[in-house]
């Protein structure tokens, strides 16, 4: 299903440093005193040597006599507002969640979304609508036996989501209630299909209709059960039907669902869940160019979606340009069992957290939340070899590089934050953020060979930090 990473091995260094030639001063507008105001570091080593760890003393702001690279930020440029950083809760996410016992299960769901000392704060969360291919098994809500159909629905049912993934997903709205939830689906029920089969195949026209009235049931069933779809995607990966479950669509069909079907069901249904396209890679922009291309279906549609197994992160932008009343969303990028942990930091940080964000994307997602020690479950034909942000072998549980990918963003970048301007240099690569609070927060990622000694200048006012080669730092005042 996923094409390889490049690997990268690189050279380690010191750990962020205190600037020796600090002053206070104002750094004027906004109330925010530079000069006074410490700058709190958290760093991850390539070499694994610093996990999210906080360093101290704090940076402070002051005035900089050197030659190093200055990333300059700037609060009153402003460009789109995040709606948060996460992951696929899939299937088997929340099947191996479950079986945790009730006091570790507790203690990793604090931690994991919870804004405490400890806790990463992730605010978004994708889960399959039906199975995806990280599910124990294959099904839809509507599933009939061979040769039966049912264009009523009258069948539908969420049964298969109440054992693991309702519950663990309530268990994570008494933890932060505000976080925003998108369902995709993998493919629709097996008999509304050209092939009838789970792999592959197209949506039957003859079923627009029906499909349209089990993504409203959906969406309606889940609210039911307390969980509001804060949006959907039409379907997951629309030009790869070699997964189980998959279907394809080509953006003409897609466009007719939407714009004849899906639209309307939601419009009569008063859903206020966003309708997003494409939900594939970044190698054919394209596809929902052309979709919005079209003003009937357009009015239906909140944005786009991508993952980045092909193409350039850059093609967000092409799209914010075409369309640049819709917004985008980066909604999966796996991390695999070859991967190495200062390869992946690297290739993640810069693509998927600092490449979607400064090509305006409103989320940053990593694939699947957690895996077993064999990178189970998945489905027959499924992917056999995704390694989930943690690994849950029973009820203990280790934190991959996933999780620290998106925790140097969940942690500090809280939804409601604005990105805004920053240079952005080729060998730290950067993104900054204005949060709801009024603090600032900068990450950074060492993107050359050695080790970097850089300037955070803001307001006039500057804070020296160092970063070894290919680690990551999260600058927050």
């Amino acid at each position: 299903m996923k094409t390889n990473l490049l690997l990268y091995v690189f050279i380690l260094g010191a750990t962020v440093s205190l600037s020796s030639n600090c002053s206070k001063g104002n750094s004027g507008g906004g109330g925010d005193t530079s000069g006074n105001t410490p700058v709190e570091a958290w760093v991850t080593r390539a070499n694994r040597t610093l996990e999210l760890a906080k360093q101290t003393p704090n940076l402070t702001f002051g005035t900089a006599t050197n030659n190093f690279t200055t990333i300059e930020i700037d609060s009153v440029t402003k460009y789109q507002t995040v709606d948060g950083f996460g992951y696929t809760l899939t299937g088997g996410s929340a099947y191996l969640i479950n079986k945790m016992d009730a006091a570790s299960k507790s203690a990793l769901l604090s931690e994991v979304f919870g804004s405490g000392a400890d806790g990463i704060s992730v605010s978004y969360l994708r889960v399959s609508i039906g199975a995806s291919d990280l599910s124990n098994s294959v099904f839809s809500y509507n599933d009939m036996p061979t040769g039966q159909t049912d264009p009523s629905l009258s069948n539908f049912s969420l049964s298969q989501d109440t054992v693991d993934l309702i519950p663990v997903l309530k268990q994570i709205l008494t933890i932060n209630p505000n976080i925003k939830i998108m369902g995709s689906p993998w493919s629709a029920p097996v008999w509304m299909k050209d092939n009838g089969n789970s792999m592959g195949g197209s949506l039957q026209t003859q079923y627009y209709g029906a499909y349209a009235q089990y993504f409203v049931k959906y969406v309606q069933a889940m609210a039911a059960k307390g969980i509001t779809i804060d949006a959907i995607t039409v379907q997951n990966e629309p030009q790869h039907g070699g997964n189980n479950p998959s279907m394809v669509m080509s953006a003409v069909q897609q466009g007719d669902f939407i714009k004849n079907h899906l639209g309307p069901a939601f419009r009569t249904a008063n859903l206020a869940t966003k309708i997003i396209i494409w939900d594939h890679n970044c190698d054919n922009p394209n596809y929902p160019i052309t979709i919005l291309n079209d003003p009937l279906a357009k009015q239906f549609i909140d944005g786009s979606a991508f993952h980045l197994y092909a193409g350039d992160i850059s093609a967000l932008s092409g799209v914010q340009a075409a369309h640049p009343d819709k917004n985008l969303y980066f909604t999966e990028q796996w991390t695999g069992a070859n991967g190495s942990f200062d390869g992946d930091l690297k290739w993640h940080v810069k693509n998927v957290v600092i490449g979607s964000m400064r090509n305006w994307s409103k989320v940053a997602l990593e694939w699947n939340l957690a895996s077993d020690p064999a990178y189970d479950p998945h489905t027959p034909g499924g992917c056999t070899e995704c390694k989930g942000a943690i690994t849950i072998n029973a009820s203990v549980v280790t934190k991959n590089v996933g999780y620290y990918i998106i925790a140097h963003a969940s942690k500090f970048v809280p939804t409601g934050s604005i990105r805004i301007a920053s240079n952005n240099g080729v060998s730290l690569q950067n993104v900054a953020f204005l949060r709801p609070d009024g603090k600032k927060v900068l990450i950074v990622l060492n993107d050359g060979g050695g080790t970097s000694s850089f300037n955070i200048k803001y307001k006039g006012k500057s804070a020296v930090a160092e970063l070894p080669a290919g680690a990551v730092g999260s600058y927050v005042w």
